[in-house]
């Protein structure tokens, strides 16, 4: 879904002011853009003359309008040779992670509706056939996560010898994340830089990005959109200091004061995140679970849900915590302090978007209060603290165990543990077996 901006968080620049193909034009009259933010009206007058770009700006910024605006442009302005193959892309562009290319693929859809051009979507976890003919049948537009794409090209399912336009989003995370030499692999495998126009985003220029940029961009001007504060400025931040078995208790008292219209609570492990989704079922909070190890299709289910508002808590571990643009989160409850300044940065950056307020409320407690420092000196400015009183602790209802299916051990038979033990006590001896065996 396409973020609605908020009339504060937009400049006085009309995408319509800039020279900007009509076909896109029309696609972003369709999704009701008509003014730019700092970050589309800084780089798009670069961009469109053909100029390399590297951006920075805060996440939620409209940096994936940006790129994409630019992107159709310079295909629509400069058409493909005859030559080129149906099965050679004609732009590349590159996200950590799977829901970013996700979200970068709806997008595009929707903004490019009137050009066009055909977009394609490789990232692993799912849909590996269909991903693969979908490609191999060609596509003007590849997006996807580094790994799958590479693993696609040296099948030679596509080359990118006719490759117009690069574009890397949230660089900084593909350094966080080790696709570094994946993207140097699919680099120079592109025309060289010179021969193509190449736009970088990040939430940050640092000495590392901006050292890939001079090795794989044309003389790329710099576009740095600098807020007053590294979180968006419309969150309200607050820190409380629980002890470890107060932590449930405030959280349900804090759900129950402030009555989030859309919220997600992030947990350090998934282990933690299993027993708060118990605690939260247990004490009637209908949420979704969303961890690692979910497989994709289960996950984009859930976040389509939430999105929907089916439901409207998220319990989340980081796997959600860039990429996501789900609209009208008003609260941000980090459960568990992150173990960064940077992780804190994004997790916040899940409400207040595009010039909305929300609300980010952390528990500094016994195991992770020693985070809070380094925390508040990478964001530069102290977090509020609020005291944890006896109103705000509700006593729990207990909680509501999920019911796991047992899964075969690495000899193939069930595996331990206490769910597995539940689930067997419940099925005729053959059934489990047969069911573990398959799962």
């Amino acid at each position: 879904m396409l973020r609605t901006m908020s009339e504060h968080h937009l400049t006085e620049t009309r995408f319509a002011d800039l020279p900007i193909d009509p076909r896109i034009l029309h696609g972003l009259n369709d999704t009701g853009f008509e003014f730019c933010t700092p970050i589309q009206a800084e780089s798009l007058p670069i961009a469109l003359t053909g100029k390399d770009v590297a951006g920075e700006a805060q996440t939620g910024t409209g940096k994936t309008a940006a790129f994409l605006v630019a992107c159709f442009h310079e295909l629509l302005k400069n058409p493909a040779p005859e030559s080129r193959k149906s099965n050679q892309p004609r732009a590349l562009l590159l996200a950590p992670t799977r829901e970013l290319a996700i979200q970068i693929h709806k997008d595009a859809l929707a903004i490019g509706k009137h050009t066009g051009l055909s977009f394609g979507l490789a990232y692993g976890g799912t849909g590996y056939e269909q991903q693969r003919a979908d490609i191999a049948a060609g596509v003007d537009l590849l997006i996807g996560t580094p790994g799958r794409i590479i693993d696609y090209f040296k099948q030679g399912i596509f080359d990118l010898k006719f490759c117009q336009v690069v574009v890397l989003d949230e660089a900084d995370r593909m350094f966080d994340l080790g696709f570094i030499k994946d993207i140097r692999y699919l680099l120079r495998r592109c025309p060289d830089p010179e021969k193509r126009l190449s736009l970088l985003f990040s939430a940050t220029l640092s000495h590392r990005i901006s050292e890939l940029a001079y090795e794989h961009m044309n003389k790329p001007e710099e576009v740095r959109i600098k807020a007053n504060t590294k979180t968006a400025d419309k969150v309200k931040q607050t820190v409380f200091y629980p002890a470890n078995d107060e932590k449930i208790p405030l959280l349900l008292g804090l759900m129950q004061k402030l009555q989030p219209q859309r919220s997600i609570i992030f947990i350090n492990t998934k282990r933690v995140a299993d027993r708060v989704y118990e605690w939260l079922a247990g004490n009637d909070h209908k949420s979704a679970l969303l961890s690692g190890d979910v497989p994709q299709t289960k996950r984009q289910t859930l976040l389509k849900r939430f999105q929907d508002g089916e439901f409207n808590i998220l319990v989340a571990t980081d796997v959600a915590a860039r990429g996501l643009h789900v609209p009208e989160v008003s609260h941000v409850f980090n459960f568990d302090l992150p173990q960064s300044g940077e992780d804190y940065v994004h997790r916040v950056g899940r409400t207040a978007r595009a010039g909305a307020s929300g609300a980010a409320i952390s528990f500094a407690c016994e195991d992770y209060a020693h985070y809070l420092m380094d925390i508040e000196e990478y964001i530069g400015h102290r977090i509020n603290n609020e005291a944890v009183t006896s109103e705000l602790l509700i006593k729990p209802k207990p909680p509501i165990a999920r019911i796991h299916r047992p899964r075969p051990d690495h000899k193939g038979g069930k595996s331990g543990g206490r769910s597995g033990e539940r689930n067997r006590s419940r099925r005729p001896p053959n059934k489990s077996r047969n069911r573990a065996s398959s799962s």
